[in-house]
């Protein structure tokens, strides 16, 4: 490319002042030393002035409906197309594999239909009652006997106002090895109390087969008042 071909190709930048100040001056030397470049650059600038007394052209006045209308139909297209090419991949793909699937599974269902109907059929087994055993699964809850204070003399005091809801957790000899204030105060005072009165309390434990197991109970107090 010729120096003059180089220079004509930014004169562009050189009219709107995009280039450094060193680069315009060099095409402004260039420019006083080429006329030929020098006539180039004088009818470019006159086109960007007649360009520019033109003034802002009017935009038309529907020009926003235009656009909604241009940007809803391409919607539609890029949503038609999308619709279309899982279509596709369903019907070459997911579809027979789905439909294969699902007539092995009625096919199975149907099978293991039969097959029950042909044991209950065959192998219908005999009722059998136990008798004087604990029915199987028989489970019971943790059962108040008696509530205690736990001192022994008679300036020990128990005064619980309530109402106050307590989960206890009672072991398999019936004692209480734990427990949790659900609802009501919980201050120290109120708690030191309620461990008082449980740890002296004695709960039928809960049973399961028959045999004792530790379990939950649930005391609601009103209010309570044991003198020692």
């Amino acid at each position: 490319m010729s120096s003059c071909d180089s220079m004509q190709s930014r004169f562009s930048e050189y009219l709107d002042g995009r280039m450094t100040g060193r680069e315009m001056q060099r095409i402004a030397a260039h420019l006083e030393r080429c006329p030929a470049c020098g006539a180039e650059f004088l009818a470019l600038r006159r086109n960007a002035a007649a360009l520019a007394s033109l003034g802002p052209v009017a935009e038309p006045e529907d020009m926003l409906l235009r656009i909604r209308v241009a940007v809803s139909r391409e919607r539609a297209r890029s949503r038609k197309s999308i619709f279309a090419g899982a279509n596709l991949v369903w019907r070459n793909t997911v579809g027979p594999f789905m439909l294969q699937a699902a007539a092995g599974f009625a096919s199975a269902v149907l099978l293991l239909g039969t097959v029950t109907v042909l044991v209950g059929m065959f192998t219908r087994p005999e009722l059998v009652q136990a008798k004087g055993d604990e029915p199987l699964g028989d489970a019971t809850a943790p059962r108040l006997l008696y509530l205690a204070s736990g001192g022994g003399s008679t300036a020990d005091q128990i005064n619980i106002s309530g109402p106050i809801i307590v989960e206890a957790y009672v072991n398999g000899q019936g004692e209480v090895y734990d427990y949790r204030i659900v609802s009501g105060p919980t201050d120290s005072a109120t708690r030191s109390q309620v461990e008082s009165l449980l740890v002296a309390s004695r709960f039928e434990p809960a049973r399961f087969f028959g045999q004792p197991v530790r379990g939950l109970a649930v005391l609601s107090f009103s209010g309570v008042s044991v003198r020692g």
